[in-house]
């Protein structure tokens, strides 16, 4: 099976339009009509449903999203392991959770890209099941999440603790009165304590998946939503946002975990040295 004809599956599963598929790929209408084809012959299988205006993913196609997004990482980590080795150079594929890449890894990631110039950065996105999947089938060296797993043969390191504080651009809401509170997702055991604290006196508007769209969101709409304080550090100050009086403040610990016998277990310590907050 071709690389591109998954390339282009994943493109029209995204889509879910031949036009806008093939502009995105720089290829003709009919190009895509035919590679989907190609992989619907191959596979045996309809990948999508035509009787509509618009395309659909089948129940098979639905499927094969999961596996050919695999195969086009693994597919990746071949390539530049053989492209970049005549370079001497390494490559380093970190997984994690949406929410945790605001609130943690830009900044790690400009130092490994400042200190450790011969390292080329892969950066993906999963859900914590999926990031321990990935981690024990190789596909992502280290991944960052909440609520670390305790499996055999993966290391578990606590990397950051994240302070969480209740915010507000109405500089006078008072903690009974919250209507609409914006809950962010920081993982179950923070989200559940969050509820329970709240939930007799408080409307939760909204869930976002990550600090920063809420962020941005109560900034235009207004609003409160519990956000890690260096992210809010700012806006307090030039008092476009509040602390609300009285309100419980949280943590929440950010793990690194990775395969014990890594064959990149030295870059990984290396790369973890770098990171910006207290390890321990």
């Amino acid at each position: 099976m071709k690389i591109e004809l998954l390339t282009t599956f994943l493109e029209v599963s995204q889509t879910l339009h031949v036009r806008i598929a093939a502009e995105n790929l720089f290829l003709t209408q009919a190009a895509i009509s035919s590679r989907i084809k190609q992989l619907e012959e191959e596979l045996g299988v309809l990948l999508f449903d035509r009787s509509q205006k618009r395309l659909k993913l089948t129940a098979e196609g639905h499927r094969l999203t999961k596996h050919a997004n695999e195969m086009l990482i693994m597919w990746q980590k071949i390539k530049q392991d053989v492209g970049v080795a005549q370079d001497n150079a390494s490559q380093l594929f970190v997984g994690s959770m949406m929410s945790i890449w605001d609130i943690v890894l830009q900044d790690w990631l400009q130092k490994i890209d400042r200190n450790l110039d011969d390292v080329h950065l892969f950066t993906h996105t999963y859900s914590p099941l999926e990031l321990r999947k990935q981690i024990v089938g190789r596909l992502v060296d280290i991944a960052f999440i909440f609520e670390p797993p305790y499996i055999e043969d993966i290391v578990t390191e606590k990397v950051a603790t994240v302070p969480l504080q209740l915010v507000s651009t109405d500089p006078n809401l008072v903690i009974d009165e919250i209507k609409n509170m914006v809950l962010v997702d920081y993982g179950e055991s923070v989200n559940s304590q969050i509820q329970r604290d709240y939930g007799e006196h408080t409307i939760f508007r909204h869930n976002m998946s990550q600090p920063r769209i809420a962020l941005n969101f109560i900034l235009e709409a207004g609003g409160c939503a519990y956000l890690p304080r260096q992210m809010c550090f700012e806006y307090l100050r030039k008092n476009k946002l509040f602390k609300v009086k009285g309100s419980h403040e949280y943590s929440r610990e950010v793990y690194a975990i990775y395969l014990a016998k890594s064959n990149k277990y030295q870059l990984i310590q290396d790369a973890l040295i770098l990171f910006p907050y207290v390890r321990g």
